[in-house]
């Protein structure tokens, strides 16, 4: 791991900040390393210095990085954060542990389908467009009750809880009442039992992610940071 010593002391602030965060809120938090902006040998230098959950954006590099890290001996947690078109689906259904962003009902199918082939149950959150943003995708916060219980009749899918991006806002503080909101929602839609296994609420990135945890976070995802040299 010569050279790469600035991984493994980013990677340790991190985790250290997440876990005095986390400790002051009363939860549990896991980071999601997102590894877009690094090279393959710093992802797999995160790997060794003990980064357990790995997201990527496109399905194709997360597949492909996936390979890479089980031929280096490497078994993360591998996250599908980014928007999800449905014939991208095939690529990861065989090793993708968790998809971030399922946001309509032809998604759920499509992954029902490719889960199927493996015999795989796929976990998935239900992405909820806090903003109501019309140019955006994600499910409308007052539609995702419904949206949730439609998904019941696929067997190969698990909702296991929701995730948001929130607008894009040029200080963390102004995107706190669109977590929170999503928060309200999560807790809700727990209360009701629409959740299988341990429920998640991804919130938060590299900007975000501080603020996100104050507000219920269980799952953020941060990337930029990991990757700076002193």
């Amino acid at each position: 791991m010569n050279g790469f010593e600035y991984i493994k002391n980013n990677l340790a602030d991190l985790n250290k900040e997440i876990s005095e965060l986390a400790e002051k809120v009363g939860h549990k938090v896991t980071l999601v390393a997102v590894t877009k902006s690094g090279s393959d040998d710093e992802l797999l230098a995160l790997a060794g210095f003990g980064a357990a959950d790995i997201g990527e954006n496109r399905p194709q590099e997360l597949r492909r990085r996936g390979d890479l890290l089980k031929e280096a001996g490497y078994t993360p947690s591998l996250h599908e954060i980014g928007n999800l078109q449905r014939n991208k689906v095939k690529m990861i259904a065989e090793s993708v542990t968790l998809i971030h962003s399922l946001d309509s009902y032809e998604l759920a199918k499509e992954i029902d389908r490719q889960a199927g082939k493996y015999g795989r149950i796929i976990p998935v959150l239900i992405e909820i467009n806090s903003a109501e943003e019309a140019q955006k995708g994600g499910i409308m916060p007052t539609d995702a009750i419904h949206f949730c219980k439609s998904l019941s009749e696929f067997k190969n899918i698990a909702v296991s809880g929701l995730m948001t991006m929130g607008p894009v806002c040029e200080e963390p503080e102004e995107i706190r009442p669109y977590f929170r909101r999503t928060k309200e929602l999560f807790d809700k839609m727990k209360s009701m039992g629409l959740f299988e296994g341990e429920a998640v609420l991804s919130m938060g990135m590299s900007d975000s992610y501080r603020v996100a945890i104050e507000e219920g976070s269980t799952l953020v995802r941060v990337g930029r940071r990991l990757f700076i040299k002193d």
